[in-house]
């Protein structure tokens, strides 16, 4: 029997480069050998304020991108966290738990919420990482691919797992483990490589639709140093090590090797060596996107992965919710 690998992504903006080079690009590598289920979070977008019409098309968006990406709806599993009402059912079960104080030291939590006012938070924000872990729960998942971010929430369903086994003297959960991709697994913004690529820089953020001139004006303006030498250093260059690790993982690359190659090259031989390599790399796909965008794929994808999901999510709930004493009404 397969293993289970299970990942979705939130469509709360314009997917980046950072995306791709972290989760998208690697996706097509499990499908054969992992049972895979890769869903769009569209109930974890609702977590913060976001206009309907561009929730709806981010989630076009993403199922395009997961097909461009070389997903096969006939061997994945790709469908909507909000077309499988047992995501939120397990969600109010699970959310007995997890405690106040663990969720309050989630860093993402604390980074969304550090400007705003505490007593206007909302509780799907706070309690996110009670929505991830059934996610994942559901599914029995083995491995968990996330963003470096992300890792947090994966440990943290591990401690739920642990502990609801514990109470109930059972082995009904699985634990997870949570696979960041190790070269790229944190792409920088362009304008600001101290911090992430994250959707809301147009400066910094390569997007996924950008068009050719866009990606190259943005990677040559790239942000640097004085000095002359490409080398990977993220305290002394991070603007540099952030393009060579970009480079090295579109180029399926060691940093080491990427390093070599350019070792006698200025910054604008690098900047325009990266600039290819996104460029070879993202307009194939972007060809790819625009193929699927407006086809009935996209439905297609999305009934016969919300099928299969939903068998397997039914049976996982019944079990979990016999454990804990849930009364059943026979038929």
């Amino acid at each position: 029997m397969k293993k289970i690998m299970l990942t979705g992504i939130k469509p709360t903006g314009n997917l980046t480069l950072g995306n791709y080079i972290g989760v998208l690009k690697h996706l097509k590598d499990y499908q054969d050998e992992y049972e895979s289920y890769i869903f769009i979070a569209d109930l974890h977008a609702l977590t913060l304020p976001i206009d309907p019409k561009i929730l709806n098309q981010n989630t076009r968006d993403i199922v395009a991108f997961y097909l461009a990406s070389g997903l096969d709806f006939n061997k994945s599993h790709i469908f909507l966290q909000s077309s499988v009402s047992e995501h939120a059912e397990l969600n109010s079960i699970m959310i007995n738990y997890l405690y106040m104080g663990e969720l309050s030291r989630m860093t993402q939590f604390k980074e969304k919420s550090k400007n705003m006012n505490y007593s206007a938070i909302g509780l799907g924000l706070f309690a996110y990482p009670v929505l991830m872990a059934s996610d994942i729960i559901l599914y029995d998942a083995d491995i968990v691919p996330v963003g470096e971010d992300q890792r947090q929430h994966v440990e943290l369903t591990r401690d739920l797992v642990r502990r609801f086994n514990s109470r109930y003297n059972t082995d009904v959960l699985k634990e997870p483990k949570a696979i960041v991709n190790k070269t790229g697994k944190r792409i920088m913004s362009l304008s600001d490589p101290l911090k992430k690529m994250s959707k809301s820089d147009p400066k910094g953020d390569i997007y996924l639709k950008d068009d050719e001139k866009t990606i190259r004006k943005k990677i040559m303006s790239a942000v640097t140093d004085s000095d002359c030498k490409i080398i990977y250093d993220k305290e002394n260059k991070p603007g540099i090590s952030n393009l060579l690790t970009i480079y090295s993982s579109l180029k399926d690359i060691s940093i080491e090797e990427a390093e070599k190659e350019f070792e006698n090259a200025n910054y604008g031989t690098f900047k325009r060596a990266v600039a290819d390599a996104v460029v070879n790399e993202l307009l194939p796909f972007q060809e790819r996107y625009n193929q699927i965008i407006n086809s009935n794929l996209i439905n297609e994808a999305l009934i016969k992965g919300r099928d299969a999901a939903k068998i397997k999510a039914n049976a996982k709930l019944k079990e979990i919710q016999k454990v804990v004493g849930l009364y059943e009404i026979k038929q």
